[in-house]
């Protein structure tokens, strides 16, 4: 039971206008909540029946006492359905449905005695007085959409503020040539987009793991690898003679190889600051000042190579600091005759979560299907979460249905409902998604239920991944690394925005996740996140999800696109959509972008 105070209750009573400054009052109904063992919602909901009964009683202490009396002591003494009923036994399907319609009964009860509130989510009854309407009855008929609401929870209603959200279609960014693009594939239904993993199905994740049996040596030992590797790149492109041991006092310049990290659990600051040598350069941990650089940008895990003064062994003075590199980007090894002219490939991207927060109705995600019908694009990019950990009534435990079975239903829908379109569909986990295995990197999903016909445009990937569409590359990652670096980095004098800086110390870090140590909410394997989360190039697109505000950026030459969710919380979110051709050199010898134009779309 979720803890009640005053000011819930106060915010409670605000919504159905019944005004409370005492908090003499307040505390007596927070006592009476706890006594009673019922939430702040349900205890004004009796005080306002009660109330009306009572020809508009006001709220004070004495009638707060004879609120008590007639309501919640009967209420107390009451035998409860939930407890002698369900509580002793296993809750299979049976139980769980008669458990509901006696809430339904009791709310009912509550209707008839109370005004709702605006905006309230009365379930939808199909009665005779009370018909289903049009919509949900063609969705429930339709065999291609399979997304049955009220299978998947008791109170399936259709979330009204997703419902009656503004801006449906409006671009909200733009990227490059969009002036006169034509947002359609031009490709016929049979005619198949070249699409997958760079590194072949051999070389990438593709199956579950053993996780929880790492060592912590075997996590230095990721971590240095990590270090002299990006201190060979550092080394051979600026042309460093040999780094120095970061505390052994010198008189002169020196010029050091680490990472950088926090001398405590909190968050990194200027005066914070360490860096940790590799074993070649003794292992050693030195606080580092930095009063005399002009511009950083820094993050705990990131591999530096600085410049400055340690007189003392105890502290070094940094007066240079130097960028990391950013991979090569990708050359196909046969080139492409001139006579090939080959078309523009539109490419759908949308993230989960696919329901409002309130509800389990899955409107954005066949607002979505309606899109793909209509735009026809040559490939769709779906990323999680699908079965949302973090939703309301997974959360609250009240759904009756399996979360295997809602995550085969959605993507059958998903299947079934493009069909006519003929698109390939990429399908990438999430940590959120609740059925699937918690871990980074993460395997893909399984889908053993998929007919031949299906298996051939369904791609499943485990994130994050690096494909290959029609000749050029997309590195994707459901895990939203923007949020957690922008929470750690520090920076000063630095001149560019937020995102361009995280961005661009993720390529030049060559790493899906280059953040050290991780967020809690990421289980790090570390074995595999060394063989699987190393970009093996910089990618020509990134796809990178976040809670953060959607974008799309040229960093370093690579675009990088945050197509935000497709819900936020209870109203509509976003997708977005690309139109990508091979990449070829200009005559003077430069690589141009492979994104011909890019948009940010309002579902």
């Amino acid at each position: 039971m979720a803890l009640v105070n005053a000011q819930t209750l106060k915010s409670e009573l605000e919504m159905f206008d019944v005004p409370c400054q005492d908090e003499i009052v307040l505390d007596k109904m927070v006592e009476q909540c706890i006594c009673s063992r019922i939430q702040a919602d349900e205890m004004v909901l009796e005080w306002v029946a009660y109330s009306s009964t009572k020809n508009g009683l006001k709220l004070s202490m004495d009638t707060l006492e004879q609120f008590e009396h007639e309501v919640l002591n009967k209420k107390k003494s009451k035998p409860s359905f939930r407890k002698d009923d369900t509580h002793n036994r296993t809750r299979d399907i049976h139980s769980l449905q008669e458990l509901i319609k006696a809430e339904e009964e009791e709310d009912n009860l509550l209707d008839s005695y109370s005004t709702p509130a605006k905006g309230s989510q009365k379930r939808a009854l199909t009665t005779p007085e009370h018909p289903q309407s049009k919509r949900s009855a063609a969705l429930l008929a339709s065999p291609g959409l399979l997304l049955s609401p009220a299978s998947f929870s008791p109170s399936a209603t259709p979330s009204q503020k997703y419902s009656q959200r503004g801006g449906k279609g409006e671009v909200v960014v733009t990227f490059g040539a969009v002036q006169g693009t034509r947002w359609v594939g031009k490709r016929s239904p049979g005619a198949g987009v070249p699409l997958e993993l760079l590194e072949g199905s051999e070389d990438s994740l593709s199956s579950s793991y053993k996780y929880m049996f790492q060592r912590l040596r075997d996590v230095r030992n990721v971590l240095t690898e990590k270090i002299e590797e990006l201190g060979e790149s550092l080394k051979s492109h600026f042309s460093i003679e040999e780094f120095s041991p970061v505390s052994l006092p010198a008189q002169d310049g020196i010029t050091v190889l680490g990472q950088v990290c926090c001398d405590s659990n909190g968050k990194l600051n200027a005066q914070s600051v360490l860096l940790e040598a590799g074993p070649e350069q003794g292992g050693q941990q030195v606080p580092v000042d930095l009063s005399e650089l002009n511009a950083y940008s820094l993050f705990p895990g990131q591999v530096v190579v600085m410049e400055g003064m340690n007189t003392t062994g105890r502290k070094l003075m940094a007066s240079k600091l130097y960028e990391g590199v950013p991979l090569p980007f990708y050359t196909p090894e046969i080139k492409m005759e001139m006579d090939e002219v080959a078309e523009p490939v539109n490419v759908l991207v949308a993230c989960g979560p696919y329901t409002p927060s309130n509800t389990l109705t899955f409107d954005p995600l066949l607002d979505l299907i309606t899109v793909i019908v209509r735009d026809r694009p040559d490939v769709c990019l779906l990323l999680g979460p699908f079965v949302d950990s973090k939703h309301e009534q997974i959360e609250k435990a009240q759904v009756t249905e399996t979360f295997e079975a809602i995550f085969s239903r959605c993507i059958e829908s998903i299947v079934d409902g493009t069909k006519s379109v003929g698109c390939r569909l990429v399908f990438v986990p999430s940590q959120r998604d609740i059925h699937h295995h918690f871990i980074y990197p993460q395997p893909p999903f399984t889908l053993p239920n998929l007919s031949k016909d299906q298996a051939k445009r369904v791609s499943l990937v485990p994130d994050p991944c690096t494909l290959l569409i029609d000749g050029v590359t997309f590195g994707l990652t459901s895990t939203d690394i923007l949020f957690h670096m922008g929470a750690e980095e520090i920076s000063c004098g630095t001149g560019s925005d937020r995102f361009s800086r995280i961005l661009k110390h993720i390529l030049t870090q060559r790493s899906y996740y280059p953040l050290f140590p991780p967020v809690e909410d990421v289980n790090m394997d570390y074995e595999k996140f060394q063989c699987f989360a190393q970009m093996p190039l910089t990618p020509d697109v990134l796809i990178i999800p976040s809670e953060l505000r959607y974008f799309v950026k040229d960093v370093v030459g690579c675009v990088c696109v945050n197509p935000g969710r497709l819900t936020k919380g209870q109203v509509g979110g976003t997708y977005s959509r690309l139109l990508i051709h091979r990449s070829t050199t200009s005559e003077d010898g430069k690589r141009e972008s492979p994104c011909l134009a890019a948009q940010v779309v309002k579902i």
